[in-house]
């Protein structure tokens, strides 16, 4: 299973309205699980079993409680049995049909 994720909290106080503490305390909980694993500006992407995935997820979240009073998750699962390694060959795929188009 792929699955991207977005965490963070509401709620802080902050003027500002940064939550990259908040997100940071979410992101290392997902790189210290081994699994593999991507960040990005806007979502987090990790691979592995349908309960490995979301015990991360929920770790990271509980990561996130202290930093504000609510939280906001969403979530983007691709589930396909049998496929692993994914969370690159996807991309190279994509890299290679885009190197065919002719304009």
């Amino acid at each position: 299973m792929l699955l991207a994720f977005s965490v963070a909290p509401s709620g802080t106080g902050r003027e500002d309205g940064s939550v990259h503490d908040a997100v940071a305390a979410a992101v290392k909980v997902v790189r210290e699980s081994g699994l593999p694993c991507k960040t990005t500006s806007m979502f987090t992407e990790l691979e592995g079993s349908w309960d490995e995935v979301f015990d991360v997820v929920k770790r990271a979240t509980e990561a996130v409680e202290p930093f504000g009073s609510r939280i906001s998750l969403v979530i983007k699962a691709d589930i396909r049995p049998g496929y692993e390694g994914e969370i690159d060959a996807k991309v190279e795929r994509l890299e290679r049909a885009i190197e065919k188009v002719v304009e």
